[in-house]
């Protein structure tokens, strides 16, 4: 009572309580009260005191709160009042007046008080799930508390969210609340929680975070929106930046081509808010992460082709050459878009068709260099148009000989301004910062291209009227050694020795002037001061170079002249020393980080990342070339060039091994066609033989039909023995139809005949197979067998006809007696009359109606019979060619694996010799490239030994 009567202003009676017995007196209600108003009331003063008394808050009533969010969860207010109490402890207040030692002080409680509440894990937990109450006072002081956990110790509260269950899922539920504050603050809440943590921010990507970020950014107004799309473009920013599963994402969603409204300037780009130009600098940093040089090429290129084919390119480019844009944003849109063109073929030859509109128009390369050139322009202005230069020109052998073409004389325009007219005359002014990003430009246009630096030889200064042109490599080196600013100097340097660097025509060109090795060596001997030692080390740099690629074509300095010059004006210790100067610079190391020149001040602009690279590359090789006596490089030279016979003797043998393979495989596949061609003429045989067994079914079923006929014969002639006399005009005409017989049964016996001499050949053509054909021969056998039942039976029939003949002669004969005998005709002839009809036309008489059907059979016979011979005859011609050419081709098999081992007895020779000699190469201290010649060669052995065993299995088979 005393404590409230305080706060309601009455005087109380005796000594005041201090503010940490006033909060101890308040833990003690929290902890003992049985009801929820007095709880709820001792929070609350809690609440209030949070901020004056923060220790002591913190100290005593933490471990209360905590119970409190743990118990009271039915009563938001109560929650509310403890939340806040907590953030008041936990939070670090950021207020400007505050000094130096009272803002650690206040950091390090922050940091004491988090550690403290996350002793617990259970507490974030426990946290986690308040953040579902929908009601404000207890989910507004909820993210506020979870995003000061998150700033103060990240890592640790981030690993509770990740194992979780739901964690992030419910903290992605706050961007979908209707209230804005609570929106707001959720963003600031995910972008301390997606800080560093790559599988949070997986998480956070495909709980489809781009999609709601992306509407916040269109509902706010885009780059004219205020806090809010700034918050938006940071989470993004976090997303996205060195994370490629989400830029993978990111891009196959179409996110992109959301985008490209952005970027949509107005024709008044005047009034620019500093909100508007805050969030423009955050969405072409969004472009650059997606674009970034240090992504995986693969993923920056398909990115690059997007961003071409949704029209944000074309965006960036009207930003580019808009008026009236503020200074820092067209930097960073420089910036971007030489990240968007830089190694993209496509965006680099639209970039190339861009015109500034101008009158004339110029392309929009120019009007950049004019801006790099020009000394008034700011200086990140400057380094920012020399990156996209270099960007444009970044694998880009098109574009460099475009760049180079505007120096030469045919395409020289003394009407319009062109890059390489700005180029020299950046080189050539007086302005050292412009000397330096015009080399270093011009060295871009040269960089792995030798057709340019050739090209580049051609182009003629006219310094003053009345003296001969110079050529552009001659005047770089006058200048040079008329002693200019160490910029000045560092950056042709750097040109003259990108341009001379494996291209051995310009080193015979410096070499050509005499004065240019004696200011090499002068510059080098010399002891200058600290400023000079990289000037130093350059010209050391220059020199080893024209000892590396020296041709030997100039008498007066070849490649060992130049190394004795060095041992004696220089000494090869101190040429190592000065040489090493280059890379120990502190601006070589940044350098050589990050493609963008990025300098805090124009007097440090002194290396560029290319040629880091290229000082990288050539350091180690100039040692060693400088250190070789000439003894060392003749035995050198002689074993590479006996590597480079030996090289091309197993280049040979390697040729003539791969066409022997791909012959023995097109064999294999020859042998694989006639082994399939086999196969469907044995079909064909089969279906022969099976047609065969159709013919001898229909013999049989003829069989049976002669059997039935011979019945009915035997039945006429008892008839027939009868007649006691015929009259003389049917005797005649039964002579007639009895000479018709005849000639019918002669006929078909010169048919059986040829019938059986055709059986017979053919029996001798199947006798006479080869043992590849062993199945076709006892199929023909069989047939055989059948065929000669058959014409047994048929010459058994044939036997009966003849006796049926002869009884039938004898019955005549009787009849003509019995005429001759008697005059009168016989009561019987009638009979007899009626009954020779019946005879005549009865099937076994052999009348030529009766032996129609057999003529019939007999003809279907000979004619299946004749297709099958032919059929027959065609299949062995065929199989008796294949197994010639397959004989032939196994033959051909054998003499290529004979040849094939000599090869490979030869490649093994000339590998022990290879062996020896790179073991010279290794004794004499070369290092030895290794080949892959063995591998490959065990290769080949590995697979003929395959094609042995393939070549034995396939004899055994045919056996």
């Amino acid at each position: 009572m005393n404590f409230f009567r305080g706060v309601m202003g009455g005087q109380p009676a005796g000594p005041q309580p201090t503010g940490a017995e006033t909060i101890h007196k308040l833990c003690d209600r929290v902890a003992s009260s049985t009801l929820l108003e007095d709880r709820r009331d001792a929070v609350r003063a809690l609440k209030s005191l949070s901020k004056k008394y923060r220790l002591e808050v913190g100290t005593q009533a933490m471990d209360h709160l905590v119970h409190i969010l743990q118990t009271d969860r039915s009563d938001s207010e109560i929650l509310g009042y403890a939340l806040d109490t907590l953030y008041n402890i936990i939070c670090n207040d950021e207020e400007e007046e505050q000094d130096e030692n009272a803002q650690k002080q206040e950091e390090d409680l922050g940091v004491l008080f988090t550690d403290k509440f996350l002793g617990d894990s259970e507490n974030v937990t426990l946290l986690l799930t308040l953040l579902e109450e929908f009601d404000f006072h207890v989910r507004w002081p909820g993210v506020k508390l979870l995003t000061a956990l998150l700033k103060n110790q990240c890592n640790q509260v981030q690993g509770v969210i990740l194992v979780s269950p739901m964690g992030v899922s419910r903290l992605m539920d706050l961007l979908a609340d209707s209230r804005e504050v609570i929106r707001n603050d959720g963003l600031l809440l995910l972008q301390q929680l997606t800080k560093g943590n790559a599988a949070i921010q997986k998480i956070v990507a495909f709980e489809n975070a781009f999609e709601r970020l992306l509407d916040i950014i269109t509902e706010e107004g885009s780059s004219d929106g205020g806090i809010v799309v700034e918050d938006c473009l940071l989470l993004l920013v976090n997303l996205l930046k060195n994370n490629s599963s989400n830029q993978n994402f990111f891009k196959e969603g179409s996110y992109i081509q959301r985008m490209k409204p952005w970027f949509e300037v107005g024709d008044d780009n005047s009034g620019w808010s500093a909100q508007k130009v805050t969030n423009l600098h955050l969405m072409l940093q969004l472009v650059r992460v997606m674009v970034s040089p240090v992504n995986s090429p693969g993923a920056t290129s398909s990115c690059q082709k997007s961003m071409y084919q949704c029209g944000l390119l074309q965006q960036l480019c009207t930003i580019l050459m808009a008026t009236g844009v503020p200074a820092d944003i067209l930097t960073e849109t420089i910036n971007t878009v030489s990240e968007v063109i830089r190694g993209s073929q496509i965006n680099q030859d639209y970039f190339a068709s861009v015109k500034a509109p101008s009158n004339p128009p110029r392309p929009a390369i120019v009007v950049l260099l004019m801006s790099m050139v020009n000394e008034r322009q700011p200086f990140v202005l400057r380094c920012a148009v020399l990156y996209c230069f270099q960007c444009f020109l970044y694998k880009n052998q098109k574009g460099q000989g475009e760049i180079v073409a505007t120096l030469l004389p045919s395409t020289i325009d003394a009407n319009s301004i062109s890059a390489g007219q700005l180029l020299c005359g950046g080189l050539f002014s007086a302005d050292s910062l412009s000397n330096w990003c015009a080399a270093v430009a011009l060295a871009h246009a040269l960089q792995d291209n030798l057709t340019q630096k050739e090209q580049l030889l051609r182009v003629q200064l006219a310094t003053s009227l009345g003296k001969p042109p110079v050529s552009l490599l001659q005047q770089c080196t006058n200048i040079l050694s008329q002693g200019s600013k160490v910029q000045t100097r560092v950056g042709l340097l750097m040109l003259l020795c990108t341009w001379i660097s494996n291209c051995p025509i310009a080193v015979t060109h410096f070499l050509h002037n005499q004065e240019n090795v004696p200011f090499l060596t002068g510059q080098i001997s010399e002891n200058l001061g600290e400023d000079e030692r990289l000037v130093q080390g350059l010209c050391a740099l220059l020199l080893g170079i024209c000892i590396y690629y020296n041709d030997n074509s100039l008498e007066n300095y070849t490649k060992e002249k130049l190394k004795q010059l060095i041992e004696k004006r220089i000494g090869k210790e101190n040429f190592v020393e000065k040489l090493g100067f280059v890379t120990k610079h502190e601006l070589y190391s940044r350098a050589a980080q990050k493609p963008q020149p990025v300098f805090p001040s124009p007097e440090q602009m002194l290396f560029d990342h290319e040629f880091t690279k290229l000082v990288k590359e050539l350091e180690g090789v100039i040692t060693k070339a400088v250190h070789k006596t000439s003894e060392e490089e003749k035995k050198e030279e002689e074993v590479k060039k006996t590597l480079e016979q030996h090289d091309s003797i197993v280049i040979q043998y390697k040729d003539l091994i791969r066409d022997q393979d791909t012959q023995i495989q097109e064999l294999r596949e020859q042998v694989s066609t006639l082994s399939l061609n086999s196969e469907q003429m044995q079909n064909q045989i089969t279906q022969q033989q099976s047609q065969i067994q159709q013919h001898k079914d229909q013999y049989n079923i003829l069989k049976l039909k002669l059997g039935k006929d011979s019945q009915g014969l035997s039945s006429s002639q008892g008839e027939g023995a009868h007649v006691n006399g015929l009259h003389s005009e049917e005797l005649s005409q039964l002579r007639e139809e009895v000479e018709e017989l005849r000639r019918q049964h002669t006929l078909q016996h010169t048919q059986l005949s040829d019938k059986d001499s055709l059986i017979n050949t053919l029996v001798c053509v199947w006798g006479g197979e080869s043992h590849i054909r062993k199945m076709s021969l006892v199929t023909a056998g069989c047939s055989h067998q059948e065929v000669e039942s058959l014409r047994s039976r048929v010459q058994a029939q044939c036997a009966e006809i003849s006796q049926l003949q002869t009884e039938r002669l004898e019955l005549i004969r009787r009849a003509e007696a019995v005429v001759s005998t008697q005059n009168q005709p016989s009561p019987c002839l009638e009979t007899h009359a009626e009954a020779m009809p019946f005879l005549v036309s009865c099937p076994t008489s052999l009348s030529p109606r009766s032996l129609l059907p057999l003529q019939e059979e007999c003809r279907g016979l000979r004619e299946g019979h004749a297709g099958l011979e032919q059929q027959l005859a065609s299949a062995q011609s065929t199989v008796a060619i294949e197994q010639t050419e397959k004989t032939k081709l196994q033959q051909e098999v054998q003499e290529s694996k004979k040849e094939q081992d000599d090869l490979l007895m030869l490649l093994a020779d000339q590998d022990q010799k290879i062996l020896n000699l790179k073991q010279r190469l290794r004794d004499l201290g070369e290092t030895v490239r290794e080949t892959i010649y063995e591998d490959e060669l065990d290769a080949r052995d590995q697979f003929g030994e395959d094609d042995d065993d393939d070549d034995d299995e396939d004899e055994d088979n045919n056996d």
